[in-house]
Formats: C-alpha cells, structure tokens, sequence
C-alpha cells in the first residue's frame, strides 16, 4: 500500500524585520465574545489539524492553530501582492528541513474581534502544498507570538477554543471563563516558544513538545530499546513539514504514556521519526512530539506565562 501523506508539525524559528507602515486587522468571523477579554473561537478538525475561519486583508478563509509555530505565518500565494511591505528574515527552521529566506512583515493590529493584540510579527511562506495535500483554502497559521498573551482553552469536546486575556503574572482578567471544573494540572518548561513536557513511558522519563498542529505523536527513533518496546509498529506513513519536504515514517500506537500518576493516556497514535533537525533548530534534546492523540483524550487549557497545563473532564455519558 503506498503510504498516505500527512502534514506533520510546524516548530518554526523566525528572526523579526519590522515594518510599520500599515494597520492589518484579522477578524474571526465566528466568534463569540464573552466579554472584554474572553472570546470563544468554534473550529473545524481537518484531518488532525485545529482549522479555525478568520478575515484579513478582505480575504476570508482558513487559519491552523499551532503551538509549535513561533510566529503568525501567512500563506504566500493569497498574498503576494502586498510583496512592497515584506522584507526578508534570515531562515526558518522546520521539523524536517528548513525554508530560505521567508519574508517577514510586521502588523501592527490583529484583531479577534474586539480582543486587539499590538505588534505582531507575521512570516510569508509558500503553503500551497498543505492547501493542496488538505484540499483547503489556507490563509496562514496561527502561532507563539499571538497566543502567548492568552490563557487558550482547546476543547476537543466542543470544537472550540476560548482564548482569555491574562496580565504579566499569568493571571486571567475574566475571573468567570469556565462553567467546566479544573481537575488537575501539570508544569512545563518554555524552550524558546516550545512547551517541553516531562513524559514517562512506563517508569522512564522523557522530555516530549506539546504542538497543537502534529498530526500524530512522534517518538524518537534513537531512544532506547527498553522505551521503544512500548512502541508498538502497524503501518508507513508519509510525513510532510511546512517546508514541503517528505519522508517516510513508521506509524504505530504508544502505550503506557503519562505525565504523572494521575495524569495517564490510553494508547496514542505516534510514529517513529529522528528529530535531530528539530532539536539542532531549538537546540533542545526532545525525545517526542505530543500532538492531536494528546488533545483528544484531555481537554486542556495552557497558560505560556505561568508555565501550566490545566486539565478538564469530559462529560460523563449516561445511557
């Protein structure tokens, strides 16, 4: 069978060129707005990817959700035209090679809705091959540099994201934004603009990045023998990055996966790939990918500032 292609994960570097000359507004068309700092964004899963509809520049269509990514990117062939306010930034990094010379813009209002963040740093790079792979009309890639200034909520249950403004300390300024009850919680540590998670695979401990836009979970193949036996393989996969480059991975299911004792997965969907590249770009030492597998199975919220997971229940299903 000839393996079947995939849109992987972002993890993106970028180096900021600013130009200040225009005021660009992205408006979620969608939205509902709780209040002055809390919005709630419904999204779409294609594939394995959070897809959420948005506006800018008087073009409407699709946004991914990405973690993994630095930056707001912007998908080059919707908006070459506006090629007199790009300038160049040096390189950015991808999973599994890297893209010269993306250009940069710098806008200076992105709004969702009424929420308004200033000064954000978009990259412009070609993404037609995950429009054509996904059969999508892709505007660009939500990323790092506008989430981190909110609490955001990804509820698999709901199909939705509710982003709430927070302060310096972390703390959310709409004291009332979940009808759902906190269950547990887990720290992370921030590489850059990766969530880097203490993981266990059995009794061993891993260090794994959380990326709202992997496809699947990755494991890194050089691991050793005694945490791969937990790796269990089924079937080839074709992975593809933001680059566009491909290679071909060995899928399978990851057992006995947890964060802590009482924080634990059912087996998740992974493949086994070498993250060398990923791990020179960010000069980290992942030894996994955590992605889709993770957000089906824990509805989570994440807080960049204190450096939190936050855990909710899904519903109980009563015949």
């Amino acid at each position: 069978m000839r393996p079947l292609p995939t849109f992987l994960c972002f993890f993106l570097i970028s180096t900021s060129l600013f130009s200040n000359d225009l005021l660009d507004n992205i408006v979620f068309s969608k939205a509902e707005i709780v209040n002055e700092y809390t919005t709630r964004i419904p999204f779409k899963l294609i594939d394995h990817l959070i897809v959420v509809e948005a506006e800018l520049l008087d073009k409407k269509g699709n946004f991914i959700i990405d973690t993994g990514s630095e930056s707001l990117i912007l998908n080059k062939i919707h908006f070459e035209s506006y090629n007199p306010y790009y300038k160049k930034s040096k390189e950015t990094s991808g999973v599994l090679n890297t893209v010269d010379n993306p250009l940069e813009r710098q806008l200076k209002e992105f709004v969702i809705k009424n929420l308004v963040l200033t000064n954000k740093t978009s990259d412009i790079i070609d993404l037609s091959h995950i429009e054509k792979t996904k059969k999508m009309n892709l505007l660009g890639i939500i990323g790092f540099n506008v989430l981190k200034d909110y609490e955001i909520f990804i509820d698999m249950y709901l199909n939705q994201i509710t982003l709430s403004k927070v302060d310096s300390k972390g703390n959310t300024l709409d004291e009332h934004i979940y009808l759902e009850t906190i269950v547990d919680s887990v720290d992370f540590k921030l590489k850059n603009h990766t969530i880097v998670l203490d993981t266990y695979v059995d009794k061993h401990k891993l260090s794994f990045g959380l990326d709202t836009a992997a496809e699947y979970n990755q494991i890194n193949k050089r691991l050793n023998k005694k945490v791969l036996k937990f790796f269990y393989p089924m079937r080839h996969l074709e992975l593809s990055d933001a680059s566009g480059h491909t290679v071909e991975v060995l899928a399978g299911k990851l057992y006995r996966v947890k964060l802590s004792d009482s924080i634990f997965f059912a087996p998740m969907e992974t493949v086994l790939s070498n993250l060398n590249n990923l791990n020179e770009a960010f000069g980290t030492s992942l030894d996994g990918i955590l992605g889709y597998e993770f957000f089906k199975q824990k509805r989570t919220i994440i807080n960049y500032q204190k450096q939190k997971l936050y855990f909710v229940n899904y519903p109980i299903v009563r015949n």
